[in-house]
C-alpha cells in the first residue's frame, strides 16, 4: 500500500553525510493481496518492520564504522509520517529526530474516509458524476474566487484553508436540463457539498474531518475518480473482510466502525501523548500541505490539538520537543502552486535549495537535535514549472 523503498531519500541521506536506511514494510508495497489472511505481514506493516530494520541498521552501522551512531533521524510522508509519529509513541528510543509529513495517522478512520468518496461521487458512468475537467475547471476556479483573497493576496494559493466555507451553490445551474460545463444539477452541488464536509458516525461523533478546499485538481484524479480509490478499497478486501464479502459501493459508517474496533494490529496511530518521546529528548517536525489531495491537512492540526489537551500543555510548551508547519499551495508531500520545495525528501523536493536550517528542513532537524536551536519557520521554494534550471518562480516562509 505503499511504492515501497525511495530510493531517492537513501541517496538524498547518503548525499548529506548519513548512514541511510530503507525498508519496503516487509512486502510488496503496490497491493495488499499479501495481507490477506497473513497476519505477519500486517504486523510488518503497521509497526515492526521499521522498527527491526532500525535495530539491525544501527548494528550494521556500528560493525561497519567501528563505533555506534551518534544520532538517528527519520524522514517520510504519508505512510512514512504515520510510521514516524508510531515509532514516536510506541518506541521512543528508535529515533532522536522524527520529520512527519502528510501523515497518515488514524489510519482506520483515513481508509474508510477515502473509501467514502466513491459512495458519494458515485460511478464515472452515472448521470451525475462530476468529470474530473470540471473539477480542476469550474469547481476549482469557484473555490479561488470565493477563498483565494481571504488573506489579501489573489495568487491561486489559499493561505488557511479553516477560513474558507466553500457554497457550492454559486455554481448551481439556473435552468432546468441536462448536464452542463459551466454549472452544477443539484444533485452535484449535494456531492461538492459532501465532499467537502465531515464524516459523521450515525451518533453524531467524528470520524474524519472534511476534505479542504483546494485540493480538488489532484483529489479528481483518484478520490473523485468514480472508482473506489485503490489503496483504502483493498486495506477493506483483503485485511478487514474477504474479497467475496466486501463491496465498495455499499460502504457505510458502520464499516468504519468494524474497521477501526478491529484495528489490525494496532495501526491505528492516534496518540493522545508522546510524553516518552519528549522525556528523552526526542524532536518531532510536522508538515501538512493546505492543498494535500490523499490526506486532509485538518487531521493533522486535530492531531495537534488531540496532543496538546493529552500532554496538558500549552503551544509554547509543545515547542520544546515539537514544531507543526502548514505550508500553504502544496500537495500530498509535494507539488502545487505554493513554495513546497524545502528539503523534505529526495529528488524534487530538495533540488534546489541549499543544505542549510533555513532552507531545509532535515538541516533544521540536525541542528534542533545536535545544537539545541529551533526553527520558528522555514524559507519554501516555488521553481518556474517546478523546474530548477527554469528558476525561482517565488520563495515563502512556512512559520509554525
Amino acid at each position: 500500500m505503499d511504492p515501497g523503498i525511495k530510493y531517492d531519500e537513501l541517496a538524498y541521506g547518503t548525499q548529506h553525510g548519513f548512514a541511510s536506511v530503507g525498508s519496503n514494510n516487509g512486502h510488496n508495497g503496490t497491493t495488499a493481496l499479501t495481507m490477506h489472511q497473513n497476519p505477519d505481514v500486517v504486523i510488518d506493516f503497521a509497526w515492526r518492520a521499521l522498527h527491526v530494520a532500525t535495530i539491525a541498521s544501527k548494528k550494521l552501522i556500528k560493525k561497519f564504522y567501528q563505533h555506534s551512531h551518534k544520532k538517528a533521524y527519520f524522514l517520510g510522508c504519508s505512510l512514512g509520517g504515520r510510521q514516524g509519529i508510531n515509532a514516536a509513541n510506541i518506541f521512543p528510543g528508535d529515533f532522536d529526530g522524527i520529520i512527519a509529513g502528510s501523515a497518515a495517522l488514524d489510519f482506520n478512520n483515513l481508509q474508510s474516509w477515502r473509501v467514502r468518496f466513491f459512495t458519494i461521487t458515485g460511478s464515472n458512468t452515472s448521470s451525475h458524476f462530476i468529470p474530473k475537467s470540471t473539477w480542476k475547471g469550474l469547481i476549482h476556479d469557484e473555490v479561488l474566487k470565493q477563498c483565494d483573497g481571504l488573506d489579501g493576496v489573489v495568487d491561486g494559493i489559499i493561505e488557511d484553508p479553516n477560513r474558507c466555507h466553500f457554497q457550492p451553490e454559486a455554481l448551481l445551474c439556473h435552468q432546468n436540463g441536462g448536464i452542463s460545463t459551466d454549472c452544477l444539477t443539484e444533485q452535484q452541488v449535494t456531492i461538492v457539498r459532501k465532499i467537502f464536509s465531515p464524516f459523521y458516525r450515525e451518533d453524531g461523533t467524528l470520524i474524519y474531518p472534511a476534505m479542504q478546499p483546494g485540493s480538488e485538481i489532484k483529489a479528481a484524479e483518484l478520490l473523485y475518480a468514480g472508482v473506489p480509490f485503490s489503496y483504502s478499497d483493498e486495506w477493506f478486501k483483503y485485511v478487514i473482510y474477504t474479497p467475496s464479502s466486501w463491496n465498495a459501493s455499499l460502504f457505510t459508517s458502520h464499516n468504519a466502525t468494524v474497521a477501526d474496533a478491529l484495528n489490525p494490529s494496532n495501526i491505528r496511530t492516534w496518540p493522545s501523548t508522546l510524553s516518552s518521546f519528549k522525556d528523552r529528548g526526542g524532536k518531532l517536525i510536522l508538515y501538512h500541505g493546505g492543498q494535500d489531495d490523499k490526506i486532509s491537512s485538518f487531521n493533522t492540526e486535530r492531531f495537534y490539538d488531540r496532543l496538546i489537551r493529552g500532554m496538558h500543555s500549552s503551544p509554547a510548551e509543545m515547542d520544546d520537543f515539537l514544531r507543526f508547519f502548514r505550508i500553504p499551495g502544496m500537495g500530498h508531500c509535494n507539488s502545487g502552486p505554493g513554495a513546497w520545495v524545502f528539503g523534505q525528501s529526495g529528488g524534487a523536493s530538495a533540488a534546489g535549495v541549499p543544505f542549510n536550517a533555513e532552507r531545509n528542513v532535515l538541516a533544521a532537524m540536525v541542528r534542533w537535535v545536535e545544537e539545541g536551536e529551533a526553527v520558528d519557520g522555514i524559507l519554501g521554494t516555488k521553481f518556474v514549472d517546478d523546474d530548477v534550471e527554469k528558476g525561482v518562480d517565488h520563495r515563502r516562509w512556512h512559520y509554525k
